[in-house]
């Protein structure tokens, strides 16, 4: 890509941010949310102001590129895909596997690829799950109502919900609430993997 003047650079950044304002602060704070992250939560990662954020998922600013860039990086996801125009976008989205954020549990043994669509994180979220044997993920409860799903298709693994524990073999599938405190573990001497998917009830009937 060449340099661009200053006086043309500045016409099509203002441009751009004009075209992208509708949908970025929308797209940040489903990302956001996505990670579970508060606002400090982001802010603390990105370096970005708490104030900031806010005010862009308000859509209530134009951040710069280099604000996006540091939202885009705390976030895992190219800065493309966090500019890009929904309403533009084709009936068939792909995701590369490089581009696919990763959330890992606090024991390093378990991880989360968030392959659920951006646009509906609000209300329903799915994962691809694979772990080492022993990997746990301890997990807070969801918004009222929610309900988790976990297909096992490979290795073994356990839910654990209240006084509940229940296993599920490759091909079995459990479901439960997880608007209260769930742990999923990887069982046995083998790794495991799973989808999980998650539908948010509250979001769906607000």
């Amino acid at each position: 890509m060449g340099i661009e003047t200053k006086e043309r650079g500045g016409r099509e950044l203002e441009s751009g941010a004009q075209v992208i304002s509708g949908q970025l602060g929308k797209t940040i704070q489903r990302l956001r949310k996505a990670y579970n992250f508060s606002l400090s939560d982001l802010a603390e990662q990105s370096g970005v102001a708490k104030s900031i954020i806010s005010q862009i998922e308000r859509n209530e600013t134009n951040p710069t590129l280099a604000t996006i860039w540091r939202l885009s990086q705390a976030l895992d996801i190219s800065i493309e895909r966090v500019l890009s125009s929904g309403e533009e976008e084709p009936f068939i989205d792909k995701t590369t596997r490089a581009d696919t954020p990763i959330l890992v549990s606090e024991d390093g043994k378990l991880r989360l690829a968030i392959v659920g669509w951006i646009k509906t994180v609000e209300w329903l979220q799915w994962y691809e799950v694979s772990s080492e044997p022993g990997g746990e993920l301890d997990s807070e409860g969801h918004q009222r109502g929610s309900i988790e799903s976990l297909s096992v298709t490979a290795g073994e693994f356990e839910v654990e919900v209240g006084d509940i524990v229940q296993r599920a073999k490759a091909g079995e599938t459990l479901r439960y609430r997880c608007d209260r405190r769930h742990i999923v573990r990887c069982v046995g001497n083998e790794p495991g993997s799973a989808l999980m998917v998650c539908i948010l009830k509250a979001a769906v009937m607000e």
